[in-house]
């Protein structure tokens, strides 16, 4: 069986007022729009088309959680635990309201993640950049007290850049947060070309953004990426990360388990953030597939979600399927049929739901779509 399914976007205050009114091809709305879900989370459920919401249909068991997502500012720093962490810590919580700004958990299950850039350039920060590198970074910036006292922080023994991420978020960090975004605003004033001038730029624009927020050093932590259109990235859990700017095809294990880290006014608890966090260093692999045919792969190291990408050129595609699955059109006009033959358009920006008795998909048309499935 198969469901046409859409939703309202969501409006969180970093979402883009053009960039999905553009990819629909409709008239902005002139609010913020962040995010529109295709799931069955409680959080906001799909509406499927004659009536109801997806969770009506599948229970709530999902497995992932498709979305739009379309950032036009800065997104919090953040983490998402493991499902032996969200079990205790759903656990822990158990006498909060679901609705509490104190809560970490929000459900009990972990919150992998993948995104596909649609805009032509995508920007993110993904995981921590070895120490070597940030020192040689901070040699950049201007002598002042802040910039010197991370240095040393940076330098000693140990765990030093989860020692670092808790100091600057404890609150006894303003002085020396201060010092080092005017020391980083004047090093991007300068920095040109240079090694590291795009990322000074990136962390002072966010300073902009975000005055006085310690999360700003934390950002100068991480490794800044640009994604090119139909590129992607793989976080795991514990992979510290926000996203900066653009449009992307985003799907995750279907939980709303964050834990912040900075450019956020909500709840930050800093124990908790430092107890998930995974801070070995290192860049986060670009998924660059090559495509086999018409079908691209984004393949992941976890069993609740894959993703494939599929480019119309006007010729029926034929895709193999398994569980219940999600055919988001992101261009063009295209169209799914399922076992009965009977076509369903899918408009830009909507999706089509397949129920799990489904085995195969035809895709025709002109146009590109994203297939979301369980994984393997």
């Amino acid at each position: 069986m198969l469901l046409n399914l859409t939703n309202a976007p969501r409006d969180y205050a970093w979402g883009s007022t053009s960039l999905l009114a553009e990819l629909e091809g409709r008239e902005p709305t002139g609010a913020p729009e962040a995010e529109v879900w295709f799931g069955d989370h409680p959080g906001d459920p799909a509406d499927v088309a004659g009536g109801g919401t997806l969770d009506a249909v599948t229970g709530g068991e999902l497995p992932y959680l498709l979305k739009l997502l379309a950032a036009a500012d800065p997104l919090s720093i953040q983490v998402h635990p493991t499902i032996e962490q969200a079990k205790s810590g759903w656990e822990r919580e158990a006498g909060l309201a679901l609705d509490d700004p104190h809560r970490n958990y929000r459900d009990d299950n972990h919150k992998p993640e993948l995104i596909v850039a649609l805009s032509d350039r995508f920007e993110a920060l993904s995981g921590l950049r070895p120490v070597a590198h940030t020192r040689r970074m901070l040699d950049v910036l201007d002598d002042r007290g802040g910039v010197v006292e991370l240095r040393a922080r940076l330098d000693e023994a140990g765990d030093a850049l989860r020692e670092t991420i808790g100091w600057l978020l404890s609150g006894r960090a303003q002085a020396a947060v201060d010092d080092v975004i005017a020391a980083v605003a004047a090093a991007a004033a300068r920095s040109g070309e240079t090694e590291f001038g795009a990322t000074l730029q990136t962390v002072s624009r966010i300073a902009e953004r975000n005055p006085g927020d310690p999360g700003v050093v934390v950002a100068l932590l991480m490794n800044h990426v640009v994604l090119r259109r139909g590129e992607g990235i793989f976080l795991r859990a514990g992979l510290l990360h926000a996203y900066l700017e653009g449009l992307g095809v985003e799907i995750m294990a279907a939980s709303d388990n964050v834990l912040r880290g900075g450019l956020t006014p909500k709840h930050i608890d800093v124990a908790e953030l430092l107890s998930v966090l995974d801070t070995t260093p290192g860049e986060v692999p670009v998924l660059r597939p090559e495509a086999e045919g018409a079908v691209t792969a984004y393949p992941v190291p976890i069993p609740d979600f894959a993703l494939r990408r599929v480019s119309l050129g006007g010729t029926p595609v034929d895709v193999d399927v398994e569980g219940p699955t999600m055919v988001l059109s992101t261009q063009g006009d295209v169209a799914v049929a399922g076992a009965d033959g009977h076509e369903h358009h899918v408009a830009v920006g909507a999706v089509v739901f397949a129920t799990a008795d489904e085995r195969m998909l035809r895709l025709t048309g002109s146009g590109e779509a994203f297939i979301a499935t369980p994984g393997r």
